[in-house]
C-alpha cells in the first residue's frame, strides 16, 4: 500500500476543513497511512474583488489541476459545485463522499428573514444563480457582487451597509456556526447550484493506487444525485458561472431531479422536473435538459451571458 499521500487544497478555512476530513477519513480506514497538505493559491483566491464571471471557468481548480497532472500532489479536494463539468484530460473524480446539506441559507445583520428585509434592502452573493431566483422572489432588493471566504463575507455583512448575504448552508455547517444562519432556503424555492453540498476528490486517470485508496470514500447515493445534476449543467453548456440551479435527491428509491434556469434580473424564472432511475441518472439529466430548452432556457441563458460580457 502507497505510505504517502499529499492533498492538494486551497488554503481558505473551508477548503481546509474538506482536506482534514479527508485526511481523518483515510487514517481511519488505513493504520499507517501518512497523508499530508499542499497549499495551492488559484486564480480566485489571487483576485478576490474581481467578479468571478471576468475570470474564466475553473478559477478554483485551474492551478491544483496542473500540480496534480504534474505528479505534486496525489489528490486533491473541491467543492464539486467548483469543478467544471469537463475535467482536464488525465484527470477524474476518484470519489465524492456522503453529501451535506445543500441548501442556500441566508445571514441578515438584524434577523429578519427575507420577506421581512426593507424595500430595497441589500444583500450580498458573487453568485448569477442566486442573484436571480433572489430577484425572482423580491425585485425591489439592490444585489450586491460580494466575494472572499465564509468569514470574509460574514465581517462585509458586519462591516458595510449590507443587510443581508446569502451563503451555502453546507460551509456553514461544516465550520460550525449554524448559529448565524437566520434563514434556511428550500430547494424548490432557491435551487442549489449542481454538486451544492458535495464534495469531490480529485485523482489521476489510471491511478490505481489512489483510487483504491479512495474507493471506501465514495457514496453511491450522492454519486448518482450529483451526476445527475453535472449532467444536466453539461448539456445546457453551462456552468457556475451562469443562473442554473439543479438538484436531485431520492423519492421511494428513485430520483427526482429538479432544475431552474433564470433571466438575469429574476423576470422570468423556468422550473422543471422529472422521476428516473438512480442508474439512469445521464437520461434523467437530459429529459430535464430537453423540457427546459423547450420553455426559453437557452434564450435566458444568451441573456445572462451577455450581460456578464
Amino acid at each position: 500500500m502507497q505510505n504517502l499521500l499529499v492533498i492538494g487544497t486551497r488554503g481558505s478555512q473551508l477548503a481546509l476543513w474538506q482536506a482534514q476530513f479527508v485526511k481523518e477519513q483515510l487514517e481511519n480506514i488505513y493504520t499507517g497511512l501518512d497523508v499530508q497538505f499542499k497549499i495551492i493559491r488559484t486564480t480566485g483566491d489571487a483576485f478576490p474583488d474581481r467578479s468571478i464571471t471576468g475570470l474564466g471557468k475553473g478559477v478554483f481548480t485551474k492551478e491544483i489541476d496542473i500540480a496534480l497532472l504534474e505528479g505534486e500532489i496525489d489528490l486533491a479536494v473541491h467543492s464539486l459545485k467548483d469543478l467544471p463539468t469537463q475535467l482536464p484530460d488525465g484527470l477524474c473524480i476518484a470519489a465524492i463522499p456522503t453529501r451535506e446539506d445543500p441548501r442556500d441559507v441566508l445571514i441578515t445583520a438584524t434577523g429578519l428573514r427575507l420577506e421581512d428585509l426593507l424595500n430595497g434592502a441589500k444583500v450580498g452573493t458573487a453568485s448569477p444563480r442566486r442573484k436571480a431566483q433572489l430577484l425572482c422572489m423580491r425585485s425591489d432588493l439592490q444585489v450586491v457582487d460580494i466575494r472572499g471566504n465564509v468569514d470574509t463575507r460574514l465581517r462585509k455583512l458586519q462591516d458595510s451597509d449590507l443587510d443581508a448575504i446569502i451563503l451555502a448552508a453546507a460551509g456553514i455547517n461544516r465550520l460550525r456556526k449554524t448559529e448565524i444562519i437566520t434563514q434556511f432556503f428550500e430547494v424548490e424555492r432557491m435551487v442549489p447550484a449542481p454538486g451544492q453540498g458535495a464534495l469531490a476528490i480529485e485523482a489521476r486517470e489510471g491511478d490505481t493506487a489512489v483510487a483504491k485508496l479512495l474507493k471506501p470514500l465514495n457514496d453511491q447515493q450522492t454519486t448518482a444525485a450529483v451526476t445527475a445534476e453535472r449532467n444536466l449543467l453539461a448539456a445546457l453548456g453551462g456552468g457556475c458561472q451562469v443562473p442554473i440551479g439543479a438538484y436531485a435527491r431520492y423519492v421511494d428509491g428513485d430520483l427526482r431531479l429538479i432544475s431552474t434556469v433564470c433571466h438575469p434580473d429574476g423576470a422570468l424564472r423556468i422550473f422543471e422536473s422529472a422521476v428516473g432511475k438512480p442508474y439512469a441518472a445521464v437520461h434523467l439529466a437530459e429529459t430535464v435538459a430537453k423540457k427546459l430548452q423547450n420553455n426559453g432556457a437557452m434564450e435566458l441563458l444568451m441573456m445572462a451571458q451577455r450581460a456578464s460580457e
